[in-house]
């Protein structure tokens, strides 16, 4: 059957990337506690294209994918990429992973304990060797406004804040780690189960740590600092603000 793909393009121009997006796929991923636990990721997988060719073998992404069923980490990430690009012919290839990741938060008097699920990513390229990996988690947090606080005669306005931190690293990085830099930075962790005693304690604790969005972006970013593991990073916070109809915003890179 005729190739049409490997035959010339009608524009000889190199592609960057050209692949799929999208595509569901059961996952199997790290736990720092139980040592790996199921979810669903949506996955992006691209190669570069030549000048030469008309387009890609799309089919040839699935195939490979298809067969790959390791839990993820460094070397079975490094494998898969390997495979995508020997498939495709290519000189490079990128390939990301969307999933949430579930981790157990215990309430802070009662004890009861329940997952909650941060949406989290893996992205990787494959260029000769090297591998470049990026790891990212979007943490919700509560957080108070300390003008509001000092302001107030009764109380203080608070609202729920995002923190997305993106990063570079090397050896064994959890996303654990990552979740409990980003919690510690608000006012007070967002839990899923709590019960009067617990929601007391909460509300009391953030009121004792407000905290404006550059004081959480700043809070976050000196313990990705800290971190040995962390080779450059990126960390946004967004606060979705209960009595502005805009939210607030800031952000510190280390690249």
């Amino acid at each position: 059957m005729q190739d049409i793909q490997n035959g010339p393009a009608d524009v000889c121009m190199p592609i960057d990337r050209v692949g799929v997006k999208n595509l569901k796929i059961p996952l199997l991923v790290q736990d720092r506690l139980k040592g790996s636990q199921h979810t669903i990721a949506d996955v992006d997988l691209c190669v570069d294209l030549p000048a030469r060719f008309k387009g890609t073998h799309m089919s040839r992404f699935l195939e490979v994918i298809s067969s790959w069923s390791q839990i993820l980490n460094y070397e079975s990430f490094k494998e898969l990429l390997s495979g995508i690009r020997r498939k495709l012919e290519a000189q490079s290839a990128v390939l990301r992973f969307d999933f949430p990741y579930f981790y157990s938060r215990k309430a802070p008097v009662s004890g009861h304990e329940f997952v909650m699920d941060f949406s989290s990513f893996l992205c990787g390229e494959l260029t000769g060797q090297d591998v470049k990996m990026t790891l990212g988690i979007e943490v919700p947090v509560m957080t108070v406004c300390p003008c509001s606080l000092a302001i107030s005669a009764q109380g203080a306005h608070s609202q729920r804040s995002l923190v997305r931190i993106k990063c570079g690293f090397k050896g064994l990085l959890w996303l654990e780690e990552l979740i409990d830099i980003a919690s510690r930075a608000g006012s007070s962790p967002v839990y899923p189960l709590l019960k009067r005693e617990d929601e007391k304690f909460v509300t009391e604790y953030a009121f004792s740590r407000p905290a404006f969005v550059e004081d959480v972006v700043r809070k976050a970013a000196s313990m990705l600092d800290e971190h040995k593991l962390i080779k450059w990073y990126e960390v946004e916070v967004e606060s979705f603000e209960s009595i502005h109809n805009h939210s607030a915003y800031a952000k510190i890179s280390r690249l």
